[in-house]
């Protein structure tokens, strides 16, 4: 059985395998990562809800692209408190149950926030995000569970590919930003911007697939209880993704209508 391949960064060793066991306090199943991953949600929800309350009505709608004080250091602590807890746990899974759901609760607080900014430019989007986001990952799961779509090592290798084909477009266009240079293709609403977003959303999807497949794989390997939140983190990890994206290419196409 090969556990190797996941263009999911957290996936990307062979981690259920490596930790398979025959614990006395219980192995991983997939009903328990679904909960776990259940919690997760709530968490990120709830703690989006406090940054989401605290500065959208603060943002002046003339002026959408101005942040209120302080929006700005929440981000930072979502973002960069999401970044530490998210190392953390994808190099010490045993302590997934306690840095999954701290990760949660960082990635709601920058989500609120990005949110609220979003929200307040374009109203209405953010709904729209959100049921996208779970629309596409109930589709994935039919099409996973359904065999329509099977995580084979040629689709593996494919995702992989373009998966890290887009982290180094974003690299780049990080560095670039640092030295001024503004990656209109990247960031703008032409319909090449828009394009390149909808391949992304695409491509978040469909790491979705290699998700799951992942997830099962580690309960046929009797992988140990306590990589039920490592696996929950995983999928996280995607969906925040994947969420980010659709927030990216509605407010493309809302833009371009304007």
């Amino acid at each position: 059985m090969n556990l190797t391949k996941s263009s999911n960064p957290v996936f990307g060793k062979n981690i259920f395998s490596q930790s398979a066991t025959t614990a006395s306090d219980g192995v991983m199943t997939v009903n328990g990562t679904i909960n776990k991953t259940g919690l997760m949600l709530l968490i990120v929800i709830f703690a989006a809800t406090f940054t989401w309350r605290k500065f959208f009505g603060a943002i002046d709608p003339a002026n959408p692209g101005v942040m209120p004080s302080g929006i700005m250091v929440w981000t930072m602590v979502g973002a960069i408190g999401g970044l530490i807890t998210a190392l953390i746990t994808a190099f010490s899974p045993r302590r997934a149950a306690m840095t999954a759901p701290i990760y949660a609760v960082f990635q709601g607080l920058f989500l609120g926030a990005i949110s609220a900014m979003f929200e307040a430019r374009f109203p209405g989007l953010v709904m729209r995000a959100v049921s996208l986001t779970f629309g596409v990952f109930a589709i994935m799961l039919l099409l996973y569970r359904s065999g329509t779509i099977r995580a084979t090592e040629k689709f593996k290798t494919i995702i992989f590919a373009a998966t890290g084909g887009i982290a180094l477009v974003y690299l780049g266009s990080f560095i670039a930003g640092l030295f001024g240079v503004n990656v209109s293709f990247l960031h703008g609403n032409s319909m090449l911007s828009i394009g390149i977003s909808l391949f992304i959303v695409v491509v978040a999807a469909l790491n979705l697939i290699l998700d799951f497949d992942m997830i099962t794989q580690g309960s046929n390997a009797r992988a140990p209880k306590y990589m039920e939140w490592y696996g929950a983190f995983g999928l996280m990890v995607t969906l925040i993704w994947l969420y980010l994206e659709m927030l990216r290419l509605l407010s493309k196409l809302a833009s371009n209508r304007n």
